[in-house]
């Protein structure tokens, strides 16, 4: 019983002692995901990887068109074409349709390789302007992921125009 007692009185105490440290802690708050899409840099990586690979998207687009064509085609004729016609018409469509997938395929890893390639880029500029301004503002902690934020304490809009400055 006495044990108890002592564990809640030393509690309490170190709490007392503790408050008025925290009371002086300056804290900040950085949102990443919403600096990671709507960032200056961010939007100029995503736009930099759209043209970078539009024109395996525009052959992509072109070879599903062809398979879509040649499967109506089947469709539309494909009772009254001979055997053979048929069957390398459906042979056509087959390889036509495996290309389009291993393509889509391969275009998909190629574009999520890149654009992490990109996202890690921007989280090391980020990382590097955070720590910048929290040392120039003399930040004692700040957090980037939490279930509740005062706005007062957030400072991703800083740490946008930090990036916007950094980029040009």
């Amino acid at each position: 019983m006495k044990f108890k007692q002592f564990a809640v009185s030393l509690i309490l105490a170190s709490a007392c002692i503790a408050a008025p440290a925290l009371a002086n802690t300056k804290v900040g708050f950085v949102n990443t995901e919403r600096l990671l899409r709507e960032a200056p840099l961010s939007i100029a990586a995503q736009k930099k990887l759209e043209r970078e690979f539009a024109a395996r998207d525009q052959e992509l687009q072109k070879l599903a068109k062809q398979a879509r064509d040649l499967q109506a085609q089947l469709d539309k004729d494909g009772v009254t074409m001979s055997e053979s016609e048929r069957k390398a018409k459906e042979r056509d469509l087959g390889n036509l349709n495996r290309d389009l997938q291993r393509q889509g395929r391969e275009f998909r890893e190629d574009l999520n390789l890149r654009r992490n390639e990109e996202l890690g880029q921007i989280q090391e500029r980020a990382r590097k302007a955070i720590q910048e301004i929290a040392r120039a503002e003399k930040f004692d902690l700040i957090i980037e992921q939490a279930v509740y934020v005062d706005s007062k304490i957030d400072i991703t809009d800083k740490v946008m125009r930090a990036l916007g400055a950094n980029a040009r």
